[in-house]
């Protein structure tokens, strides 16, 4: 049963990067090769923005379970709840609040002339958030693929070696 969950979540989180490179590497630069690029740039603004929700939602799903995960690797090796795999699903989150919800009302203040950074800066910081969280995805699709997680123990479940 634990083999299942593990690649479910493997293949949630793969799916999800896949969306992400979709996005950065096909749907964006389409949008702007055959419309104008005021057009193109509400194009990638609203995939962008169901990408954002949908993030939100997968780290909401995926919280919960590898949390479950830490606590039960942290009461049979003694170590920390805070594992790797909960961080990086914070990290995903952050960087979607961050880089969606935060930077991209700074973006909207920034093209209407308002604000301190020009909207070149803050789109630069924006598209740098979203390569940070498409590599988090892709750390965390191919942590739920690792061989440990194949025989039912996770790589944070992995006890330490026995010290002299």
């Amino acid at each position: 049963m634990k083999k299942n969950r593990f690649r479910l979540a493997a293949l949630v989180c793969g799916v999800w990067a896949g969306v992400l490179l979709g996005i950065a590497l096909v749907g964006t630069p389409a949008g702007f090769a055959l419309v104008p690029a005021d057009v193109a740039g509400k194009i990638a603004g609203r995939m962008l923005t169901r990408e954002a929700w949908l993030s939100v939602a997968l780290c909401v799903l995926l919280f919960p379970w590898v949390r479950r995960q830490a606590r039960a690797a942290a009461a049979s090796a003694g170590g920390s709840v805070l594992s790797a795999n909960v961080l990086l699903v914070l990290a995903a989150l952050f960087c979607t609040v961050f880089g969606h919800f935060g930077v991209r009302s700074a973006m909207d203040a920034a093209r209407a002339g308002q604000g301190y950074w020009s909207f070149g800066t803050l789109h630069a910081v924006s598209v740098g958030v979203f390569g940070i969280k498409t590599l988090v995805v892709l750390a965390l699709a191919w942590r739920f693929s690792a061989p440990a997680m194949e025989g039912g123990a996770a790589p944070d479940a992995i006890s330490p070696s026995p010290s002299s």
